[in-house]
């Protein structure tokens, strides 16, 4: 297998993601980056849930609305400030703060816990998973106790490693982002300012920081091969 090479233009919005496959695709690509985007789901949010279809949608209190065929166990919390699209499933326990948006078909499972994030569509964080400040592309999958860590330990803004380059995004939290058909192995960490290309795996109790290129394999810290 060949080592990756680098190009920090496959961290745009449109490299990482397919257009359409989320409710809040044409939001994010008013952005390059994706996590220009972070600061800002919120009021996308507000402002998409208040013109949903009531026919479609149940709204609750704290400006939370719940796609009709999406199923919500009794003991799942859903704090503000929160869309949960078509046929999405939220397990037992989830924890959902607030400013997410969970797209059609995605799961979130026991124990789970997201804030500010965007899940494409049949995104799925199924098993003690904390997602924070973060947005996961299309099928992309957390496998069990993976996280995303947001805050930096000395709380100074997050920027963003791809090869030589450093990138600042001026956030002091920001958690990852995932392309499409990322897969992230059991107990991972991904650390802040991670940005995972699209159909890339990585493997179970990885440590990631930086960028790791679309169609690879991160094995650990400077072993990322490219797929075959």
């Amino acid at each position: 297998m060949d080592i990756v090479s680098i190009d920090p233009c496959m961290m745009n919005v449109r490299e990482l993601f397919g257009p359409g496959r989320s409710l809040a695709w044409e939001f994010l690509s008013q952005y390059a980056w994706p996590w220009e985007a972070l600061p800002d789901i919120g009021r996308f949010i507000s402002e998409t849930g208040a013109a949903l279809d009531p026919a479609e949608y149940d709204e609750r209190p704290n400006g939370v609305w719940v796609h009709k065929t999406a199923g919500v166990a009794a003991s799942a919390s859903l704090g503000k400030s929160i869309i949960v699209c078509a046929g999405a499933e939220i397990r037992h326990c989830a924890y959902i703060r607030a400013n997410a948006v969970v797209g059609r078909g995605a799961v979130v499972g026991n124990s789970t816990e997201l804030k500010n994030v965007i899940l494409f569509d049949e995104v799925q964080t199924p098993h003690y998973n904390y997602v924070g400040d973060s947005i996961l592309g299309y099928k992309s999958h957390m496998g069990a106790g993976s996280i995303t860590s947001n805050v930096k330990s000395d709380h100074s803004p997050v920027s963003v490693l791809c090869g030589g380059l450093r990138i600042e995004t001026s956030l002091r939290k920001f958690g990852a982002v995932l392309g499409d058909y990322v897969e992230i192995g059991c107990n991972a960490v991904l650390n802040p300012g991670s940005v995972v290309g699209a159909r890339s795996t990585v493997y179970p109790l990885s440590f990631v920081r930086g960028f790791v290129p679309p169609g690879s394999i991160y094995k650990k810290q400077g072993e990322v091969v490219e797929k075959h």
